[in-house]
Formats: C-alpha cells, structure tokens, sequence
C-alpha cells in the first residue's frame, strides 16, 4: 500500500527565504509543480479547512513563503488545484472521439484508479468534492463537475425516444457512482475496492455503466 502524503521534494536553490540548501539553483517553476501537486493531494483527501499551507510546504521540502509568492494564499492554491483539474478533464480524449460505451467505461475507470498526478490515488474526483467556500472557485468545481457530465453524455449511445434530460440524469448517476468509488477508494481498509487496479474494476464498472446508459426505460 502507498503512502499517501509522501514528501514531494523540488530541485532548491540557495536562496535563504524558501529555506533552501545554498549552493543548488531552484527551479522555481519545478517548485510551483511540486507545490500543486502537493496541495491536490491534500486538499483532495483532507479537505480545504484541514490542510494547512505549512503541510503543503513540508511535502515539498521548502519554506511557506513560497506559496504567497506563486499563489497569493491558500484560497489561490486551491483554486488553481481546480483549473489543474478542470483542465485535465478538458485534456481527456478518446481514441475515436465518437459516440462509444467503451470508451465511457475507459473514461471513467482512469478517473476512478488514477489521476491526474500520476499516484493513482483517484485525486480528481475527490478535488471535486472539496469546497473551499469561495464563491470563485466554487464555480470552477461546479464547472469541472459539469464538463465531466457533459463528456459521458456525449458518448452515450442513441437510444430511440429517450429525452436529453433522461440522459444527462443518467450521466450525472455515473459521475456519483465514480465518485463514491474514488471515495472508497481512498479509505485503505476498504478491500478488495481500495487494492484493485484498472483492470479488476473495468469488468463490473463496464456492466454497470452499459446497463445505466443502455437501458431504454425513462
């Protein structure tokens, strides 16, 4: 099992404000990276009250300071950990780019057992269950939440007489069964959910998605 809140350390340089060893040169735009990737993580699994911008900076190995200097404040890093994730759903794309159940099913899978950092930890469905009470950035979360229903619709398949209503309430059930999955996911004990990979999920989760988007009941 992974440890969640490993330290992400960036390449630091000498100066004496970001607590940096001297005589390395930062690179400040790794820093920023590392930061971003540290603060998804955890305001995706603590929360925005919880995390603290002194963890974040600890993750990473460098001084607090450095958040206000590339983020303003905490509502700053959290409000670009939303255009991080808002542009990685953006980002997603299909081979075919058509109308493919399939393709819902490997849309959904990554997002439940990956994420946009590469730890596999889920981070982008659970980001989108944080709320900072910025109204600002709620519109980014409200957003990212929407383009993801939108994109399951849009690869739904036809199915005669059913309403666009009807299929985007059937998307927005795929979205929440997502969701809660990355949810019980990030619970470590939750087995055999929490341990299984792509490939276990992608039978169940594939009968599930075909039967809820197929179906021609209304």
């Amino acid at each position: 099992m992974r440890e969640r809140h490993a330290p992400v350390r960036a390449d630091r340089g000498g100066n004496p404000e970001d607590g940096a060893a001297v005589g390395r040169r930062r690179d400040p735009a790794a820093t920023k990276r590392a930061l971003l990737e540290a603060a998804c993580r955890r305001f995706a699994h603590e929360g925005f009250a919880s995390t603290t911008v002194r963890s974040i900076a600890g993750d990473v190995g460098v001084n607090v300071a450095l958040i206000n200097r590339y983020f303003d404040s905490k509502e700053g890093l959290f409000e670009a950990c939303l255009r991080h994730t808002l542009n990685a759903v953006r980002a997603a794309r299909t081979e075919s780019g058509s109308a493919d159940l399939d393709a819902v099913i490997e849309v959904i899978g990554e997002q439940v057992t990956a994420s946009a950092w590469g730890d596999g930890s889920g981070d982008v469905l659970l980001l989108l269950l944080r709320s900072s009470g910025d109204e600002r950035t709620e519109r980014l979360r409200t957003t990212a939440l929407l383009e993801m229903v939108d994109r399951i619709a849009l690869l739904a398949p036809e199915v005669p007489g059913r309403s666009p209503e009807v299929v985007r309430l059937r998307a927005q059930l795929v979205l929440a069964a997502a969701v809660g999955a990355a949810m019980l996911r990030s619970a470590r004990d939750f087995l055999p959910l929490a341990g299984a990979d792509a490939q276990e999920i992608a039978a169940p989760l594939g009968d599930f998605v075909r039967a809820l988007l197929s179906s021609r009941a209304d």
